[in-house]
């Protein structure tokens, strides 16, 4: 068996590679510090815990994250698919259980562009009759 499993996790610009290390006792660094001491919101860190919670397998992994770009809420997102990711690489019986809760599938959505004759990338000036 190997002693890390490898995934990585995109969420707009954010960027995030994932280590998995098996028999573990459950810490999750990012960025060398905490995972709570670096994520400062409780949903945050429940979302990053939540390919974890899906399957059953929580407290039984060290994590050890790299992110790179983006806030903190899209690094969040990025991390979470990283994990899955890489628990699917650990036991593709998991794949079935993490597509159904939707935590397999990348967010499609980025930062709408401005476009030009408007204020902001809907917003349109005021409009004037006279």
């Amino acid at each position: 068996m190997r002693e890390s499993f490898f995934a990585v996790g995109s969420r707009k610009s954010a960027v995030a590679k994932v280590w998995l290390f098996p028999q573990g006792k459950g810490e999750i660094r990012i960025n060398e510090k905490d995972a709570k001491e670096y994520l400062t919101r409780n949903d945050l860190y429940e979302s990053v815990l939540a390919p974890f919670k899906v399957t059953g397998l929580l407290g039984q992994f060290d994590v050890q994250c790299s992110c790179a770009g983006g806030g903190l809420s899209a690094q969040t997102g990025a991390i979470a698919l990283g994990i899955a990711r890489a628990l699917v690489s650990y036991n593709p019986d998991l794949r079935k259980t993490l597509k159904s809760a939707e935590l397999l599938k990348r967010d499609p959505r980025k930062k709408e562009r401005c476009k030009y004759g408007l204020a902001k990338r809907r917003k349109s000036f005021q409009w004037t009759k006279r």
